[in-house]
């Protein structure tokens, strides 16, 4: 605990030196996110996170809000695992006291612009804070009201609520603070044993949906609730106006909580009482106001969770310590930790919407991950979305978004399939192979399997995660240069790969190749299929990589790695001289949400080579069903198009499906939160986010990283309305670069690179 403190200390005192070096100038508006009364209807929950934990925005930005902790499980029989939700901590509820309609609570009031006069909220992305303002009228009673909150990002147990108000009259009003103890969620679904048929008709039966309903209810939200944590012991000082309280997830770890409330200078509550039930422990203070004084009340938070930081009693002590501190000191702090991330950073140009777009993307994936930790991130990050699960999201979509630009961020999610690997190694076993066979869905912590029963051939057969997951180990590999760290975490996973891969092919002795059968496609409404491209090309490349590997480390490589790479076979349309999307003999008829995974060879990753021609027949051919498909296209299929149409050197069709993933309704509004479609409510769907983000670093640019270097394998290019588009602090191989692409005399783009001489 001592230790914990003198850090917190050292960051508080950091962000103190820090408070003069920030501009005291405008934020960007390229950072800045805003909702106005127009929004009531239509909000969608923006997230205030930092990768340990998270919770999420509210409109009037006082309510009582779920929150989760990183890879903190609900592990309830026959169902999947799904993350806990532990109490809230955002709420700060206020009344004016009586009226001639009796009593009223702000946070019960409905939303109206007649009610919150003058409304304005705002996600500051370059900040990491929620600033929400409003006049509240109460029955005659107006009070100017001010609400800032974040999620430390310097002290990652650590968070904080601020609400100023001014009242218009003098009186006695009544404030409660509140950490939220939420019910165990009902109903629950055996989601582990349950058919597809038995769990659409126990959704049914209950009388529920699995359409969103706008704005806000999350797409399947019957099936991807939140788990439950269980209060074990709870207490509240009056007089120190602290909460504290450790818990359990249901079958899973531990945790704790706690909060320290500040009261502005001079003020005594009139009262101060301690409220403890089933699902509510608050502090409710009676206070005297008078008109025209401001009033500013604090509320501190400290979590934890087993593994990570201690019980309620170290909570408490770090919540007071901030309390000591004050506000504006944690607020610097945590606001130069993230002007320190956002010194990495995709510049625009040209083209401010975009701009928005790509900083929000990069601000929902820096606040759902952690540095130097051995956690993944799920596909829709810290939310129950996918029940919070590590698919190949994690590996093939985050990680390489994020490893040039935060490579200790991209480090945990490899290092998740490091520590993991035990797990898949006996998951291997168990069906008669040898090496390492990954999850099609992981849990986060400890990396078992956890696919819906009804959706169990998905983890049977969806098994091009295993190459996914040795590319990732690879491409960290190569772009730090970290040998140590190959043969000690990289090389035992890629090798597990390969031999699980050695053991999963079969060799087709007539026609001398290796074929992958019964397979589910990256479209994965073709969900038993011989030889999908996609797979089998991503095993070759992993058995390929498995040898080069095991010469650096000084290992020797199985000889059968290279002989099944090389004669694996690849689905070939001779006739029309193009790859298919799986095997011939299948008809490629169904309109799927995918279309064609083709345009997938191209992504930055995997890169199959091939000359102009073939990618362009490629192209052409994967575009078709793709463009007259009737389905709401998935937001994940944008960004593999744009980048394949890229190193196409097609600068019109890579502008247009940029174009059409930050115009195709995906983003929600007001704070760009990413759904899988446009047609469905899943979201903080960061797959999508670090897709488009790659779009940007990789598909623009034309930078792949290979052993040669971070290597300019295709022409770069720029949509038409940009300018210019510069990668801040570009990490490669222990030094720091500026990439530029601008246009020549001509108007051709061009890149550039500078070596960075300081950090």
């Amino acid at each position: 605990m001592k230790r914990r403190h003198q850090t917190f200390c050292r960051l508080i005192a950091l962000g103190a030196c820090g408070v003069a070096a920030i501009a005291r100038g405008q934020t960007d508006p390229g950072f800045l996110l805003t909702a106005t009364a127009k929004d009531f209807t239509n909000y969608f929950p923006g997230q205030l996170a930092n990768g340990y934990l998270s919770t999420f925005t509210a409109p009037r930005g006082t309510e009582g809000n779920l929150a989760y902790l990183v890879a903190f499980m609900d592990y309830t029989k026959d169902d999947i695992a799904r993350p806990a939700a532990i109490p809230g901590w955002t709420e700060i509820d206020y009344s004016t006291g009586q009226s001639a309609a009796g009593h009223f609570w702000m946070n019960q009031v409905d939303l109206s612009p007649a009610v919150f006069q003058d409304y304005r909220q705002t996600l500051d992305l370059h900040d990491a804070t929620l600033t929400t303002r409003y006049r509240y009228l109460d029955h005659g009673r107006t009070t100017a009201v001010e609400v800032t909150t974040f999620v430390s990002q310097a002290s990652s147990h650590l968070a904080a609520t601020r609400l100023s108000m001014t009242p218009d009259f003098d009186g006695e009003i009544e404030l409660s603070f509140a950490l939220n103890t939420w019910a165990p969620h009902l109903p629950r679904f055996a989601l582990g044993k349950l058919s597809g048929e038995q769990m659409q008709e126990q959704v049914a039966s209950r009388n529920l949906k699995l359409q969103a309903i706008p704005p806000a209810t999350p797409d399947r939200a019957p099936l991807w609730y939140h788990g439950d944590t269980h209060v074990l012991d709870s207490d509240g000082d009056e007089h120190d106006l602290t909460l504290r309280l450790d818990g359990r997830a249901e079958r899973g770890l531990a945790m704790a909580e706690a909060a320290a409330i500040q009261l502005p200078d001079g003020v005594k509550p009139r009262e101060s009482r301690f409220y403890r039930s089933d699902y509510r422990l608050a502090l409710n203070l009676r206070v005297p106001v008078h008109k025209g004084i401001s009033y500013t009340f604090t509320k501190y938070v400290a979590a934890s969770r087993q593994g990570w930081g201690g019980d309620a009693k170290a909570d408490l002590a770090l919540a007071k310590a901030a309390r000591g501190a004050g506000f504006a000191k944690l607020l610097a702090a945590h606001q130069a930790a993230w002007h320190e991330l956002w010194q990495t950073d995709i510049r625009i140009d040209g083209d401010p919407q975009a701009q928005r777009i790509v900083h929000s993307d990069l601000y929902y994936l820096l606040s759902n991950s952690t540095r130097d930790t051995a956690w993944p991130i799920g596909a829709c990050g810290m939310t129950t979305g996918y029940a919070g699960h590590a698919f190949w999201d994690s590996d093939s979509w985050v990680f390489p978004a994020l490893l040039l630009l935060h490579p200790q961020r991209a480090k945990s999610l490899v290092m998740f399939r490091s520590r993991t690997l035990p797990a898949a190694e006996q998951r291997a076993r168990e069906r008669g192979l040898r090496g390492a066979m990954y999850p099609w869905e992981a849990d986060p912590q400890n990396g078992s399997e956890q696919t819906p029963h009804f959706a169990y051939v998905l983890g049977k057969r969806e098994i091009h995660v295993n190459a996914d997951i040795a590319i990732a180990q690879w491409q960290y590999y190569l772009a730090g240069g970290d040998k140590a760290w190959l043969e000690q975490h990289g090389w035992p996973v890629i090798r597990a790969v390969a031999e699980f891969w050695a053991s999963r092919v079969t060799y087709n002795a007539p026609q001398q190749r290796y074929e992958i059968l019964h397979v589910t496609s990256v479209d994965e409404d073709y969900n038993d299929v011989p030889n999908d491209t996609f797979t089998n090309v991503s095993a070759a490349k992993a058995l390929r990589i498995a040898s080069a590997a095991a010469k650096i480390v000084g290992a020797t490589p199985d000889p059968r790695w290279a002989d099944i790479a090389a004669r694996m076979v690849v689905p070939f349309s001779a006739k029309d001289g193009h790859h298919l999307d799986f095997d011939p003999n299948v008809p490629h008829g169904i309109d799927s949400w995918g279309g064609s995974a083709l345009p997938m060879l191209a992504y930055p990753s995997l890169d199959l080579p091939m000359d102009a021609g073939l990618r362009r027949r490629d192209f052409d051919y994967a575009l078709a069903p793709i463009r007259h498909s009737q389905r709401d296209p998935n937001s994940m299929g944008l960004a593999p198009t744009s980048i394949a149409a890229a190193t196409l050197g097609d600068g019109a069709e890579a502008n247009a499906w940029f174009q059409r993933n930050i115009t195709a309704n995906v983003l929600k509004p007001p704070f760009n939160v990413r759904t899988e479609t446009a047609n469905n409510n899943t979201g903080y769907f960061l797959t999508a986010a670090a897709g488009l983000l790659q779009n940007v670093v990789y598909g623009f640019s034309g930078l792949r990283i290979e052993q040669d270097g971070l290597v300019e394998a295709y022409a770069p290019m720029l949509p038409p309305r940009w300018t210019s588009l510069t990668l801040r602090r570009i990490a490669f191989r222990g030094k720091l670069y500026d990439i530029a692409i601008s246009r020549d005399a001509n108007g051709k783009a061009r890149l550039s690179r500078t070596l960075r001489t300081t950090p």
